[in-house]
């Protein structure tokens, strides 16, 4: 929500000033979709904005943590998918 709809500019300078520990993986997110945006379909990058980001659910990772008496517990580790989508502004 920090960074929708914002310049692309704008949002790196709000993602590096975040103190919270996913502000850096989605600030490579966004390198990766202006780098994506301007190689591959020859966009502008003065004119990008973010125009949807969001995290769904990825796959969970299951694991047993072995207990007393033969008994063993779930460890359910999950994921995460982060998308980013950026456009030019006309």
């Amino acid at each position: 929500d920090l960074i929708r709809g914002k310049n692309v500019a704008e949002a790196f300078a709000i993602l590096k000033f975040t103190p919270k520990a996913g502000a850096d993986v989605v600030e490579k997110v966004l390198r990766s979709a202006v780098a994506n945006a301007e190689n591959n379909f020859d966009m502008d990058v003065d004119k990008l904005f973010v125009k949807t980001a969001f995290a769904d659910q990825g796959p969970t990772l299951k694991r047993i943590h072995p207990r007393s008496r033969g008994q063993a517990f779930k460890i359910l580790k999950r994921t995460s998918h982060v998308t980013i989508v950026v456009d030019e502004k006309n």
